[in-house]
């Protein structure tokens, strides 16, 4: 047996892939495999596919190995193994490139002649929890293509969404999966290549060199991965050595739900191939951080709390995010969980999973059902929103309007709303509002910032042609402006997580609808007003924690965002006057379905050892809706 391999058997190698691959050698090059359940293997390669190369077994646990002279690191290969008198022709799970599908095979390729210099970002960044995270989320070909081309590029990329991201003010962009899939309408989540990343859009050099760019115009770049199940590809790791190898043996775990394969997590050499995966995207191609796909599989089976708890699955995952946390302690690591399993994100030391951020599927599922509502019953349903905030600090929550909402018929985020189509606009624009001035990290998928209709649809690229309406260029336009005073206002980012920077002033009124509340930091407090309803209010009465001239900074209701135009223009002075508990208040104009951000500077106030009377009392004052059980 061999020492070096010892880590991989027991499943804590995280650097899989300098063992097992195509590697070039002097002048020719090297195979290595994992087959434990293989009496013979043999590879063969595009030079000559009529010709066999038999591997040896140098290690009695399944290890191949053969060297072949005179051959360049610029053709495609194939092994083909053998199980008694049964054989099976299989690409290399370790491979980094594969041909363009609908072939199959795996290609040779040398990852060392790609030389990145993004390292000015990558010494400065860190997992954010004091920063600003505005991630568009990206399927690749789905964004803007050259006409009449299949697929787009990612050399393409470099010059169509490098500007976009920089104008709209997205500081990170997430891809969805970029391993190497057989079906494009899985969008990359049934893959068979795990190391290999898809040729759909060009070369592992050409990613590299995007993220590399990407990196330079400052935006960090996250990825999702896919490590519950692989695709049932006859060319991949379905019964890989002519029996189950990399998923369970065991047919009823075996088979997930959505016709695919189960990793066997309770596999030492799964989990170092799985590990090695994350390490390999994090370490070799740079990118900042991943995000796990279908985490409440790993943390219950199927997904399913009445399945009980996947042991194997939740062991996995507190290994993999403890391990990248050694290697890359700046790496963000997110699940996109739906279970209310307890501290997803609390460090594996202190018995959590390990994750720095969790999808807060709760709050997309219930602020998209009170959108969608009558505002006749709205008042029925006031928990809905203000419920969030009873448990936001349980876990550090990212809140996500991604490609699973725009998809299968569920309608657009836009489409959603309640109304016609003016009023939906409407209600959008109050949506977002929203969303940028709750706590949490955001995201968004591509198109939802231009009011799309038409469902994503992994063959057409953007709708861009809507923009030449009025509307959805107007809608465009709050996004903007959102994604812009989001980034430049530590008020709304620096103090997430902490229960003391984010205040209800009023969470109570179900009679009318309205929300109010405010979050602040040393410099300045910025209080956001919703409407739900088409009712519209003049010289309403807020109460106000602080002191000082109010100035409106976005109103949804604004001429430029397509809006009734019944808005605040003119800075809104304090007054001495009793509202919603606190000594001071202002009068507001609320226009229907309006929602409205003020800010007020509190910087000298803050030297003011007397200045937290109203702040005080606001926060001892008796328990609001928001933090009752819906």
């Amino acid at each position: 047996m061999l020492e070096k391999y010892n880590k991989f058997f027991d499943g804590y190698e995280l650097e899989a892939f300098n063992l097992f691959g195509s590697f070039k050698k002097d002048n020719g090059v090297e195979f290595y495999l994992w087959a434990p359940h293989a009496t013979r293997v043999e590879v063969f390669t595009s030079k000559d596919w009529s010709r066999f190369y038999n591997l040896e077994k140098i290690d009695e646990r399944g290890i191949w190995y053969t060297f072949i002279d005179d051959l360049e690191i610029i053709y495609s290969y194939r092994y083909r193994i053998y199980n008694g008198n049964n054989c099976v022709d299989k690409s290399d799970p370790y491979a980094y490139a594969f041909e363009k599908r609908p072939a199959n095979a795996s290609c040779m390729y040398d990852l060392n002649y790609f030389t990145f210099n993004d390292y000015d970002f990558l010494n400065k960044r860190n997992v954010g929890y004091n920063k600003p995270l505005n991630i568009y989320e990206l399927h690749l070909n789905g964004f803007k293509k050259n006409e009449n081309e299949e697929f787009a590029s990612y050399q393409d990329l470099k010059n169509t969404l490098i500007p976009y991201l920089k104008e709209m003010g997205y500081n990170y962009v997430e891809f969805m999966p970029v391993f190497e899939h057989p079906f494009d309408g899985s969008w990359g989540y049934q893959a068979t290549g795990f190391f290999g990343t898809t040729s759909r859009y060009g070369t592992p050099y050409d990613l590299m060199d995007l993220i590399n760019e990407l990196h330079n115009n400052g935006i960090g770049v996250l990825l999702d991965v896919v490590y519950v199940h692989f695709a049932p590809d006859g060319f991949g790791l379905i019964n890989f050595d002519g029996e189950a190898c990399y998923e369970y043996k065991e047919k009823h775990l075996a088979k997930s739900e959505w016709g695919t394969y189960c990793f066997d997590l309770n596999s030492g050499p799964v989990v170092s191939f799985l590990m090695s995966s994350a390490n390999f995207f994090l370490g070799k191609m740079h990118f900042d951080g991943l995000r796990f796909d279908a985490v409440s599989h790993l943390i219950y089976h199927k997904g399913n709390k009445n399945l009980g708890e996947n042991v194997a699955g939740q062991s996995f995952l507190k290994r993999i995010t403890h391990h990248l946390k050694g290697i890359h302690p700046e790496c963000i690591l997110i699940a996109e969980d739906s279970t209310d399993f307890a501290n997803v994100t609390k460090p594996t030391q202190y018995g959590g999973l390990g994750f720095d951020y969790k999808w807060d599927l709760g709050w997309m599922n219930d602020t998209l059902k009170y959108y969608a509502l009558d505002p006749i019953y709205k008042q029925y349903h006031h928990n809905t929103i203000t419920f969030s905030m009873a448990y936001f600090y349980s876990e550090r929550f990212l809140l996500p309007f991604s490609h699973d909402e725009v998809v299968h018929s569920k309608k657009t985020i836009v489409d959603k709303m309640w109304g016609d189509y003016e009023t939906k606009f409407a209600l959008c624009r109050n949506l977002y509002v929203y969303m940028y001035t709750h706590p949490g990290k955001k995201l968004n998928f591509m198109g939802n910032e231009i009011g799309m209709f038409r469902e994503f649809d992994e063959k057409k690229e953007l709708d861009w042609f809507i923009l030449k309406y009025p509307i959805h260029d107007a809608f465009k336009r709050l996004v903007h402006d959102l994604n812009h005073l989001y980034l430049s206002s530590p008020a709304f980012y620096r103090d997430d997580y902490d229960y003391n920077y984010f205040k209800w002033i009023d969470a109570d009124d179900y009679k009318e609808s309205l929300y109010i509340y405010y979050r602040y930091d040393d410099n300045d407090c910025y209080l956001t007003i919703l409407n739900m309803t088409p009712n519209t209010y003049n010289d309403y009465l807020v109460g106000v924690p602080f002191t000082g001239t109010y100035y409106e900074v976005i109103n949804s209701e604004k001429d430029i965002y397509n809006g009734s135009n019944f808005c605040n223009y003119k800075p809104i002075q304090s007054i001495k006057k009793k509202s919603h508990g606190l000594n001071n208040s202002i009068e507001v104009q609320i226009a229907s379905f309006a929602a409205i951000i003020l800010k007020v500077d509190i910087s000298k106030q803050l030297d003011n050892k007397y200045f937290n009377q109203d702040l005080k009392e606001n926060s001892d004052t008796k328990e609001c809706s928001c933090m009752k059980s819906k």
